[in-house]
């Protein structure tokens, strides 16, 4: 478990903090003011950290929906039949286009594509520092409002399911477990955030500790 004060925050406190504490903009490549998180933390031995220039682009969108009973996170359960990360839980999202332009974009394209979640729904808060995974990709986190009501079609091809899952759950450290596992030969650790029958963990859970980190700074 890990120390620390869980935030239990309404919208617009969420809101409002997020626009205080996070990015204003996107995270430029080799970035001198903040250091790249990601996968090569926190490990049991040192490991390199991975080349930002030579990973693949991508960005996901962490959304944030207002419900009467408290806020929660938008995630998506990966299609069971995909090559790569099959049936894992994830943030909508995927990789960069070349003609898209920003990482917002291409969330949002992402989101669309994948549940069918309408734009207009979105409304930016601000953006986490660039997440390096194991599997060779550079993420950026892009943060938002998800305003109800709204209606998804589930592309499944790509996803089995989308879900909540209530955000004071998420930011009580707590619930912030550090587990592993052996991966290529070497033992490694990764946050994970059970809940329920979901397993969340690894990219996803270490950019949603990353969010707590962010806001509790």
């Amino acid at each position: 478990m890990n120390s620390g004060k869980p935030l239990n925050l309404s919208v617009e406190a969420f809101a409002a903090l997020a626009q205080q504490r996070l990015r204003s903009e996107p995270p430029q490549l080799g970035d001198v003011i903040a250091r790249p998180r990601g996968d090569h933390e926190n490990q049991p031995q040192p490991i390199p950290v991975p080349d930002e220039k030579r990973a693949i682009p991508a960005a996901v969108l962490i959304g944030i929906v207002p419900r009467p009973e408290g806020p929660t996170v938008l995630l998506i359960q990966r299609a069971a039949a995909l090559r790569n990360h099959s049936a894992q839980v994830a943030f909508p999202g995927g990789r960069v286009d070349a003609v898209d332009g920003s990482p917002v974009v291409t969330a949002l394209r992402e989101t669309e594509e994948e549940i069918g979640l309408a734009r207009q729904h979105i409304r930016t808060l601000g953006f986490l520092d660039a997440y390096l995974t194991g599997t060779g990709y550079r993420i950026v986190p892009v943060v938002a409002l998800v305003e109800p009501p709204f209606s998804l079609t589930i592309n499944h091809n790509e996803v089995d399911e989308a879900f909540e899952t209530p955000l004071s759950f998420l930011l009580d450290p707590a619930n912030h477990k550090r587990e592993g596992r052996e991966w290529k030969g070497h033992f490694r650790t990764y946050y994970a955030m059970p809940f329920g029958d979901r397993y969340i963990w690894g990219a996803t859970a270490g950019m949603i500790r990353n969010l707590y980190e962010r806001l509790s700074d």
